[in-house]
């Protein structure tokens, strides 16, 4: 089912290879710009279609990613998001469907108003152009990049990380034979067919014009080479370094699920906790049986002073524990003094992505939603939350951070900007 790649590692001119998939793509995103909502469905249907009739070819494909990363040792929490079932590419279909059912937000307009002059002017959803994608481990992140793209009226060039690199191949694919099921450009979804690391700077470099957005998914290093180096906008998602905080006010046994769930549900997605906050007041009867709760679901818990006394099996938090994304079966967990503390505890080591509350007293829960920064804040709610398919998006392309353009789940309205059309009757400016 795989194609040749057009150019194997070291063995082309990679500034050219890159420069003309860009090319290739601008010119792309001139016709999917202006493609039907009805063209665009299409090429999702036969997308979906094409996931679930190759599933046995993706997961093949991902079954030698998983066995060389293996191989190479490769952290548990990593090779969970490597790793593909059949479940996850039916889920990876179904998003596909959820994406096809949402408005299309081209041409969509916003706002319109007429001046006293006669002049209407109206605010309208246009295409941001071409994105460039660079994302690690998580193979599914190129069927929900690909598709949110299209159904935005977006070209994409997709950069998997090199331990994905024939499950992303093998997803292509079934991108590609949706595109030409609807008669679409192919290059409309472009994946870089190396591994080559010096593909991610000639896209952070915009390949002169041919990009005009990045969005990096990934750790912490490559989002800060993507904003240190990227010479075109970026739409931020830095590390999840999530909270949840535990009011005295919080029902014990909801505090218990929600915290089990944010925590250990899946370890290795941006969504998971990775500090527990304990209200001083609540904490006699609650930080007890939190903290056994998570021990006992294989999580090591690193604590405060007042949370290593609760049981033996704790250890000493650092400094650096509070600032640490862990993807793993590890959390950091202190007590605080009621949702002041908390709320200035994750203005300090928080980093504005998931942030949750498990309170009954309503006036706490709002302080804590009105007051902490962060692009989602939940009440009574798991972080694992924080995910564009929940949101209704049907998927998502990131989770940005940033507070410009785009904040919290990425997904197709997002990946539009606007322009004004303005239309007059011969009106000239005095």
């Amino acid at each position: 089912m795989t194609a040749p790649l057009k150019a194997i590692d070291g063995n082309a001119d990679l500034t050219i290879l890159m420069t003309d998939l860009a090319a290739k793509a601008r010119a792309a995103a001139r016709v999917l710009a202006l493609a039907p909502p009805e063209q665009k469905n299409r090429a999702l249907q036969a997308i979906e279609r094409a996931i679930r009739d190759h599933a046995p070819a993706i997961l093949a494909a991902n079954a030698e990613d998983v066995a060389e990363a293996r191989a190479g040792g490769i952290a548990p929490a990593f090779l969970d998001r490597l790793t593909l079932t059949r479940a996850r590419v039916d889920s990876m279909a179904d998003g596909v469907l959820a994406v096809r059912e949402i408005p299309d937000p081209v041409g969509a307009v916003t706002e319109s108003w007429q001046r006293p002059n006669g002049m209407t002017i109206e605010r309208v959803r246009v295409p941001l152009g071409v994105i460039g994608v660079i994302f690690e481990s998580r193979p599914n992140v190129a069927a929900d990049a690909g598709v949110l793209c299209l159904k935005s009226g977006n070209s994409v060039i997709l950069r998997g990380g090199s331990d994905s690199f024939r499950s992303c191949r093998a997803i292509h694919d079934c991108l590609v034979l949706g595109l030409r099921a609807a008669g679409l450009p192919e290059a409309a979804i472009t994946l870089v067919p190396t591994r080559d690391r010096a593909a991610v700077g000639l896209m952070l470099s915009g390949l002169s014009g041919g990009i005009d957005v990045i969005v990096p998914r990934g750790g912490k290093s490559l989002v800060a080479r993507v904003e240190a180096e990227a010479r075109v906008p970026v739409f931020a998602h830095l590390e999840g370094v999530n909270h949840v905080y535990v009011d005295a006010s919080a029902n014990l046994e909801m505090a218990k699920s929600i915290v089990l769930n944010a925590k250990m549900r899946r370890t290795g997605v941006c969504g998971a906790a990775e500090t527990l906050l304990v209200d001083r007041a609540g904490a006699a009867t609650s930080l007890k049986p939190l903290v056994e709760m998570l021990i006992d679901a294989g999580c090591q818990v690193r604590g405060d002073d007042a949370v290593q006394k609760v049981d033996p099996r704790v250890t000493p938090a650092t400094a650096d524990d509070w600032d640490t994304e862990y993807l793993d079966a590890v959390i950091a967990a202190r007590v605080v003094d009621g949702v002041e503390d908390a709320i200035a505890h994750i203005h300090d080591h928080g980093s504005r992505h998931t942030d949750s509350i498990v309170a009954e007293n309503s006036n706490t829960a709002e302080k804590f939603l009105n007051e902490v920064d962060s692009a989602i804040v939940l009440h009574n709610a798991s972080t694992q939350f924080a995910d564009g398919g929940e949101f209704g998006f049907g998927a998502e392309i990131g989770i940005a951070t940033g507070k410009f353009h785009a904040r919290g789940p990425v997904g197709a309205e997002q990946l539009t900007s606007f322009k004004y059309r303005v239309r007059g009757t011969g009106q000239t400016r005095p």
